[in-house]
C-alpha cells in the first residue's frame, strides 16, 4: 500500500498506524463487500459454524454471516476500524470490539478463523507469532481459512511471503486440504492472492 506523507505513525504494529488511514479513509485494502471466493465457502460448509474474523477492518464479511444467522465475532485493535465496522454492520454492531488478536479469548470456541488481509498487515517478526495464535484458537480439525497474500514485498503493509515461508510458518501446526485462484482481487491484491484451507492438526 502506498503510504501518504501525511501520516506521522509509520508502525503498523501500533493501532494508531491503522487509526490514521481509516481516518482519513486511505483504506486501499479495503473491497467495500463479500468477496465471491469467502461467500462460496461458506456456502459449502453443512452448518454454520462459530467464525472469528481477526483484523477485520470495516468488517463487511461479519455482516454477511451475521445477517445469514451464523455466530460470528469481529475483532480489531484500531479503535477507529472498529469504530468503522460498528457503523457499516448497524444492528449487528455487538459482533465487533475492539481488542488485541495476540490476547484475545473469544466468547466461543472457534470453528473457522477467517483470514483477510491480516497476515500481511504484520511485519515479519510476528508472523511466528501468528502461527502460534491461531493453533492455540482452533482445536484439531478446525479451520483457518481465507486469503493469502503471495511473494515477498520489500516492504508493507502489505507484507506479502512467499509460498514456501507461508507453509514453513503454518504446516507445523496445520495441514493443507484446499487450495485455489481467486477473482475479483481489489488491485493492491490482483494476481497475488490464493484461497487457502487449512485444518488444524491433531
Amino acid at each position: 500500500m502506498a503510504s501518504d506523507p501525511n501520516f506521522d505513525n509509520r508502525d503498523p504494529n501500533s493501532p494508531g498506524f491503522w487509526d490514521e488511514r481509516f481516518d482519513q479513509r486511505f483504506m486501499p485494502w479495503d473491497q467495500a463487500g463479500v468477496p465471491e471466493a469467502f461467500a462460496a465457502f461458506a456456502a459449502s460448509l453443512d452448518n454454520k459454524p462459530n467464525v472469528l474474523i481477526p483484523g477485520c477492518g470495516s468488517a463487511y464479511e461479519a455482516k454477511f454471516l451475521a445477517e445469514h444467522g451464523w455466530p460470528v465475532r469481529a475483532i480489531d485493535f484500531s479503535p477507529s476500524a472498529v469504530a468503522a465496522a460498528k457503523e457499516q454492520l448497524g444492528a449487528h454492531a455487538g459482533i465487533v470490539e475492539e481488542a488485541d488478536f495476540f490476547a484475545y479469548q473469544p466468547p466461543f470456541e472457534s470453528d473457522w478463523i477467517y483470514e483477510r488481509a491480516f497476515l500481511c498487515a504484520l511485519p515479519k517478526n510476528r508472523w511466528q507469532d501468528y502461527a502460534a495464535r491461531m493453533a492455540s484458537l482452533l482445536k484439531p480439525g478446525k479451520l483457518l481459512a481465507g486469503f493469502y497474500f503471495l511473494g515477498a514485498t520489500p516492504k508493507g503493509p502489505p507484507f506479502g511471503i512467499e509460498r514456501a515461508d507461508l507453509d514453513a510458518l503454518l504446516t507445523p501446526y496445520f495441514d493443507l486440504i484446499d487450495e485455489h485462484e481467486v477473482t475479483g482481487s481489489i488491485p493492491v491484491f490482483a494476481g497475488r492472492e490464493r484461497w487457502l484451507t487449512w485444518r488444524r492438526k491433531a
